[in-house]
């Protein structure tokens, strides 16, 4: 489980830096400044559930173990791919109705860290 979420984690990873560095250089006079602002928050809580993500996979790797943790890594993964890359898709294709999805990323991340909660609680 830890190898594959740390895999997963180092292309997030990549991911977040690659599309942070096109926003910055490619889109800075193609977007307006409010597409600009969501394409932003999808690269800043890309890196930030990136690191998440590496967190539960080096808890993984170095022994902790079950459905809780396994949930939580999973969780910050498909809230990325819908969080992230809905406001990605929504700042460069303005399509507005793309931001319905991006909730259901928020509420997978909010799981996650629910669930990365209760494996801290029970590893005390």
């Amino acid at each position: 489980m830890g190898q594959i979420f740390l895999v997963a984690g180092a292309i997030s990873g990549f991911l977040a830096v690659a599309l942070g560095a096109f926003g910055a250089h490619a889109l800075k006079q193609r977007l307006t400044a409010d597409m600009l602002a969501v394409y932003d928050t999808a690269v800043q809580y890309h890196f930030y559930h990136t690191l998440a993500l590496i967190a539960v996979a080096l808890l993984a790797v170095y022994g902790v173990q079950g459905a809780w943790l396994k949930a939580s890594g999973w969780l910050f993964l498909v809230g990325t791919l819908l969080f992230s890359g809905s406001l990605y898709a929504l700042a460069l294709s303005g399509i507005k109705m793309l931001g319905a999805i991006t909730p259901l990323g928020g509420l997978c991340f909010l799981a996650a860290w629910l669930c990365l909660a209760v494996v801290a609680c029970r590893a005390l």
